[in-house]
């Protein structure tokens, strides 16, 4: 390995340019995901200085309910709970009034400051809303503070208003992939559909939450559309996900071509094209981040704490321990 000090400063500089308000060129983020492996403490060093300029050295921790499980009439590749998938999971209609406030219970308990309440499923019902808001009126009464991000498919305006009106603060509706490799992803929703979901919840004064899952047999050239794409739609919160192939899913046997290195220069990637939205390293991190864990705190603020939706994550206690190993502190 060189020395540290013989590698070019082009991250560093761009950092600066980033600092002082540019965007990165397409060619620099490209390049970027293709550096050798011997600068990827550079890149991270540089992504740091972005993000401790937005986020100092806080971590925003964030808590998965899965609400409603299973039996989903999409067809994407990498998920579990679509009903084309034979993966053993439980499947279950939407928790009743009691199950979800109790699970935002839980969040407080494990220091997050964010309770997602998601469920499987391509659009929920008028009843379903109604259910979900009524439980987010009573979560507001005993923890005002505790952020609620919904997660429940695509959304017609009223029901985003209503959303809005019972106290929800943000609304999940991923993008997953580039426009150009959704196809790949999933037939039976468009890239358009999500895109204008996000629009929507946007429009009824929601803080828009959108992210991506790397790792699904996508190019460089995809990873970066992605970014630029979650910039322009005015994303607030940036979800990054490493695939996890799961048996029974269309993506059960994809070999991710990923790596430690490869992941903590997608998420610098996000920071520098980013730089002042959340960036939350998310499922798989565990799995694919593998002892690098830590360092994707330089270039992320945010991570989602315990378990995912149908996946386990790392205990509690060690995510906190990481973060306090680092000199870093838990909040908003």
């Amino acid at each position: 390995m060189p020395d540290i000090q013989t590698l070019p400063r082009r991250w560093d500089d761009l950092a600066d340019r980033i600092l002082a308000g540019e965007t990165p060129g397409r060619e620099e983020a490209l390049s970027m995901l293709e550096a050798p492996d011997s600068e990827v403490l550079e890149i991270l060093a540089a992504a740091y200085r972005i993000r401790r300029r937005y986020f100092g050295n806080r971590v925003k921790l964030n808590y998965l309910v899965n609400a409603k499980s299973g039996n989903c009439s999409e067809d994407c590749g990498y998920c579990t709970q679509s009903s084309r998938a034979s993966s053993e999971i439980d499947r279950y209609p939407l928790l009743d009034h009691a199950a979800l406030v109790e699970s935002a219970q839980k969040a407080v308990q494990v220091q997050a400051t964010t309770c997602c309440i998601v469920m499987s499923g391509r659009a929920p019902s008028d009843r379903d809303v109604d259910q979900v808001c009524a439980a987010v009126q009573d979560i507001k009464k005993t923890n005002p503070e505790l952020r609620i991000c919904a997660c429940l498919g695509f959304l017609k305006e009223d029901q985003a208003e209503k959303l809005r009106a019972s106290g929800v603060d943000r609304y999940n509706h991923n993008l997953n992939t580039a426009e150009s490799y959704h196809e790949e992803i999933c037939t039976t929703h468009t890239y358009d559909d999500r895109v204008n979901t996000v629009n929507r919840v946007r429009e009824a004064g929601l803080s828009p939450c959108a992210g991506i899952i790397i790792g699904m047999g996508e190019s460089h050239d995809h990873i970066v559309d992605m970014a630029f794409s979650l910039r322009d739609i005015g994303a607030d919160s940036i979800p990054v996900n490493f695939l996890l192939p799961a048996e029974g899913t269309k993506f059960g046997d994809r070999d991710t071509g990923l790596n430690p290195r490869f992941c903590l220069k997608v998420l610098s990637l996000f920071r520098f094209v980013c730089p002042d939205r959340e960036i939350r390293t998310s499922a798989g991190r565990e799995v694919h981040l593998r002892t690098l864990q830590p360092m994707a705190l330089y270039a992320a603020n945010s991570l989602f704490v315990s378990d995912y939706l149908t996946e386990p994550g790392q205990a509690p206690r060690l995510d906190l321990d990481m973060i306090e190993d680092l000199g870093f502190t838990t909040g908003s």
